[in-house]
């Protein structure tokens, strides 16, 4: 399988096996400029998330119950996983280039929409129906920017590459929420400030698509289509040709478990810290509750994010990718274990670094088994696949833990069922990896 893409652009020169180091991807342009698009889409992603959270949950002019939370959060999330299959294939037959630039420019629109919905005081399906094209878009987006990375970085520093631009631009992302929080703060939390916000968001996906364009036809792939006579016949096959090619690679399929389960548990970690910041928490010295301490749980979570950045790369090498996801699960299940035993505001702000690192650990580790050991005809539809899992299960774990909740968001046992669902993870992943072996024993 060729190490990029036709007309890409070279990267720099490698020995088998050494680093190439920061420096030697971001020296390579089409690597560079691919994390630029990422930069500006996820930056644009993290201020519309934390617009429409703060529209929906910390606006004075409206009420949320439990519910209502996960609602919001279905919104943003659930849309691509629904289409997913089936824009996979379509990835996998499109200039990526093409995808990247009209997908940014239709989601500036659809932001626009948005806002003007959040300012008319729009709620219900008036608000959620614009929200969930915009969410599905950008899920369109990241999914294309997956399967690009590997035409502008060497395939055997994906685990390197793939590390840096997605713990990077999760990063970003977060500093698009902390940017919306702040300027909430400047122009109200009201429904003119919530719009208000909301519509600064249209700057990242602008500059997005000025980036993509930069790209030339073809550079991102695909470099082949199956053989299937139309689009259409592609498209309806794309989520059985997802899941066939997830379940014949078993440390993929491995990969998925682990994933799986830490989204199911993330997503009750978060549902139950949503309420506990607006309905339980009070000040404790410099830590605060209400909006301004969820966004310092959020710049905790990003800081997590680039450790794992740093520890990613050492521990894969020094372990290996599946040992390394078992030390994440195990140091995951501790920590909610943890939030069980003593819930307090000290220790959801520890526990939003600790999930921050470990989940962004476990999702590196997945994204390199994918990019790394699927072929490039069905990549799209395997990281469509991909996003089910990571969208589907967090959203099926937040609507759980919603009606299970108590309005307060104040249940320790919830946080222990958490705990329990990454040792079902650390199960799945283990019998994944013995099938691997005795497939490869044959």
């Amino acid at each position: 399988m060729p190490t990029t893409g036709p007309g890409s652009p070279a990267a720099a020169p490698v020995v088998p096996g050494a680093r190439l180091g920061l420096g030697g991807l971001v020296r390579t342009p089409g690597f560079r400029r691919l994390l630029a698009v990422r930069f500006a889409t996820q930056w644009a992603d993290g201020m519309f998330q934390a617009a429409l959270g703060g529209a929906v949950l910390f606006n004075p002019e409206r009420q949320a119950d439990p519910l209502a939370v996960a609602a919001g959060l279905a919104v943003l999330l659930l849309p691509y996983s629904l289409i997913g299959p089936f824009a996979g294939a379509l990835i996998d037959r499109w200039d990526r280039k093409r995808v990247l630039l009209g997908a940014n420019l239709a989601r500036a629109a659809l932001v626009v929409v948005v806002a003007a919905v959040v300012l008319s005081g729009g709620a219900g399906a008036a608000l959620f129906l614009p929200a969930l094209a915009v969410a599905g878009v950008s899920r369109f987006v990241l999914a294309a920017l997956s399967v690009a990375l590997p035409h502008v970085a060497p395939r055997r520093h994906m685990v390197e590459a793939n590390t840096f631009a997605v713990t990077a631009g999760a990063a970003v992302a977060a500093l698009g929420g902390a940017t919306a929080i702040g300027l909430r703060e400047l122009v109200g939390t009201g429904d003119t400030g919530s719009a208000t916000v909301t519509l600064v968001a249209i700057a990242g996906s602008l500059a997005a698509a000025v980036f993509a364009g930069g790209f030339r036809r073809g550079q991102l792939g695909p470099d082949r289509t199956d053989r299937r006579p139309s689009t259409v016949s592609s498209v309806l096959h794309g989520f059985a040709d997802g899941a066939r090619a997830t379940i014949a690679t078993p440390s993929v399929a491995a990969s998925f478990l682990a994933l799986g389960t830490h989204r199911l548990a993330f997503g009750v970690s978060t549902l139950l810290s949503l309420l506990l910041f607006r309905y339980a928490f009070t000040d404790a010295g410099p830590l605060r509750a209400g909006m301004a301490g969820l966004g310092e749980a959020v710049v905790l979570a990003a800081a997590g994010l680039g450790t794992a950045a740093l520890a990613t790369p050492w521990a894969v090498r020094r372990w290996g990718r599946p040992r390394t996801v078992r030390v994440a699960l195990v140091v995951a299940t501790v920590t909610q274990l943890t939030l069980a035993a003593l819930l307090s505001l000290p220790i959801v702000m520890v526990s939003a670094f600790v999930l921050g690192l470990t989940g962004q650990v476990v999702k590196l580790c997945a994204d390199a088994a994918v990019q790394s050991e699927v072929g490039d005809e069905v990549l799209g539809r395997v990281f469509a696949l991909y996003d089910i899992v990571f969208n589907v299960g967090y959203v099926l774990a937040v609507t759980s833990a919603a009606l299970l909740s108590p309005p307060n968001g104040v249940a320790p046992w919830l946080f222990a069922g958490a705990a329990l669902l990454y040792v079902i993870g650390l199960v799945g992943h283990d019998l994944q990896l013995r099938r691997a072996r005795a497939t490869a024993a044959r």
